[in-house]
């Protein structure tokens, strides 16, 4: 506090010093026309307040030159308080060589003016009360004394303008403390302010270092926890493919169901992960909206059927530019979360033009949300009417979900809702220049037919290679499974065959980087090899690090149909570069 006062005396004083110095030489030249002192008085007079001014200003240009610290405050407030004294006895002294005992004329201008620079100093000096009161007293204390004492006036006249003198001195001294105690209490409550704002900073890093340290568990917990529960996906899925009873089949469809919902969760966790650890990157193409609403209702139709309520679509022929899969992902979860929380009424699905964009807005006759919860259902797990953790109700991340979507598209999201009436979302969605760039749905764009060939399995743990093998040999794949790159090199010795496919878990034992076994395997037959990585990892280093190296990324657990969709189109992509090779080497020839 003290340190902060005297920087602002040193940083507002120079102006008053030079105004007072002005105000001197243009009181001489008063003082003379109306009293005829001598020029020599005068000359000395102000030749002593000039030094006094200039040993100020070169103490204030010392201070800004030697940047003290906050500690030194002290000595710098007594050199200046000290040279504030010497200026202030200067203009004192002025009232005795300056005026003539009987010139009433002078004596009051002279009064009048010293009274003027006297409330500048409070001003000027006042952040710090012993230089004003240093450079006041002196000044007014002479100039009491003589006119009580000197002047040769009338005793009324001359007691009269002694007592002006003492109630100006006691007037200034309150006038300075009470722009002193204004000073402090707004410096006070500067730093009341900087310290709310240091311990808000503070209290957000913690709450940053505690979002980081969840994250980095969920991404342990999340590895550790996929790899059986991909195991027992890839189990069930060999399951399915043998003959068994109807209650072994009921039995298996259950565990299905289970794994599906953990899958589930999991898939939500890894999407909040990669969005918050900005891996996920938008890709904007135009299509047209109307078929991406239309397969997103015709998904959802059954349910709102059961449920005896009517799911409308208002049709829309705009051309939208956006990524299709992500808005198809934010449009989907708003739409069912309509469908999951109407027991009666309907849902509509339209969209309305507005400046250069489409509002996509989903409308419902629901229980509505409150305003104080409004904000609150963009939060992860939070959701209103589920107490007690109903999954059949959700997990609370969809909404969480397409807050960061639409952040990350740059799509504003808006909410209008009314507690028994229902709810509206809505999305805005830029409008495209031009054509689509595909005449087919985003969804449409996958081959499918699977080619039978030789897959090899790189995975350390010995659950999920014996389920992997399992399930691709259900399928008519030949499969070669290995712990690491050096097993599978030694397995690859006994097989003259060429691979199809490299399915290698990203993540090895000691350190081994499934990245770097596919390019061991790609050198040892000299080829580009279709080839994917599976991790259940979600650190965000590593997922940047697999989407870096241009593999296809799976996430365990991976679904069976996701699975066999994935190594279809690997192998069909890279039949068709091999027949498109060989055409370009015959026409060649």
């Amino acid at each position: 506090m003290f340190a902060e006062q005297i920087a602002a005396l040193y940083r507002i004083a120079p102006t008053g010093i030079v105004g007072a110095v002005i105000a001197a030489f243009v009181l001489a030249g008063v003082v003379v026309q109306l009293g005829g002192i001598s020029i020599s008085i005068r000359a000395i007079w102000l030749a002593c307040l000039t030094v006094a001014a200039i040993s100020h200003l070169l103490v204030c240009y010392a201070y800004w030159r030697a940047r003290p610290k906050a500690a030194e405050w002290r000595r710098w407030g007594r050199w200046f308080a000290s040279l504030s004294f010497a200026e202030g006895l200067t203009w004192g002294l002025g009232a005795f060589i300056m005026m003539a005992p009987d010139n009433l004329d002078q004596q009051l201008f002279f009064l009048v003016f010293v009274g003027v620079i006297s409330v500048g100093s409070v001003l000027a000096f006042g952040s710090y009360l012993p230089a004003c009161f240093l450079f006041v007293f002196p000044i007014i204390a002479p100039l009491m004394v003589f006119m009580m004492w000197r002047a040769t006036e009338a005793v009324e006249i001359r007691y009269s303008l002694g007592a002006m003198s003492g109630l100006f001195l006691v007037v200034i001294t309150i006038m300075a403390r009470s722009f002193n105690a204004n000073y402090v209490d707004a410096l006070r409550l500067r730093f009341e302010n900087l310290d709310l704002a240091e311990d808000l900073r503070r209290r957000n890093e913690l709450v940053e270092q505690a979002s980081l340290d969840k994250s980095r568990f969920l991404a342990a917990a999340s590895h550790d926890l996929r790899q059986p529960i991909h195991a027992l996906g890839l189990f069930v899925g060999a399951l399915r493919a043998t003959r068994l009873p109807a209650e072994a089949i009921r039995l298996v469809e259950q565990i299905e169901a289970s794994a599906a919902a953990m899958d589930g969760l999991f898939s939500s966790l890894l999407d909040i992960s990669r969005l918050d650890a900005g891996i996920v990157q938008a890709r904007r193409q135009s299509f047209a909206i109307q078929p991406l609403l239309d397969r997103i209702c015709r998904d959802y139709g059954e349910e709102a059927k059961a449920k005896s309520i009517l799911l409308v679509t208002h049709p829309c022929s705009a051309i939208v530019r956006t990524d299709p899969v992500l808005m198809e992902r934010i449009l989907r979860n708003l739409i069912a979360n309509a469908v999951r929380y109407t027991m009666r009424g309907r849902v509509v699905v339209g969209c309305r033009r507005r400046q250069g964009a489409i509002r996509a807005e989903i409308w419902d006759t629901g229980p509505g949300i409150p305003d104080a919860q409004q904000e609150k259902v963009f939060q992860e797990y939070f959701q209103l009417e589920n107490p007690e953790r109903d999954r059949a109700k959700g997990l609370g991340l969809g909404l969480a979900i397409v807050r960061r979507l639409t952040n990350l598209l740059d799509s504003e999201l808006a909410l209008r809702s009314q507690p028994g009436r229902g709810s509206c979302f809505s999305v805005a969605i830029p409008l495209a220049s031009g054509a689509p760039d595909y005449g087919e749905s985003p969804d449409e764009r996958f081959i499918g037919a699977p080619v039978l060939g030789l897959v090899l399995v790189v995975e350390d743990e010995a659950a999920i290679r014996d389920g992997m093998a399992s399930l691709l040999t259900s399928w008519g794949y030949g499969v070669v499974t290995a712990g690491s790159g050096d097993e599978m090199l030694a397995e690859l010795a006994q097989c003259p065959d060429r691979p199809a496919l490299i399915i290698c878990d990203y993540r090895l034992r000691a350190s081994e980087n499934g990245i770097e076994v596919i390019e061991r395997l790609r050198s040892e037959y000299n080829e580009a090899i279709p080839a994917m990585l599976i991790t259940g990892d979600t650190a965000e280093d590593r997922l940047k690090e697999a989407q870096a190296s241009g593999l296809p990324l799976l996430h365990k657990p991976v679904s069976n149909s996701k699975l066999r969709a994935a190594i279809a189109n690997l192998i069909a992509a890279s039949g068709a570069d091999d027949g498109a090779e060989e055409a370009q080497t015959s026409s060649v020839k």
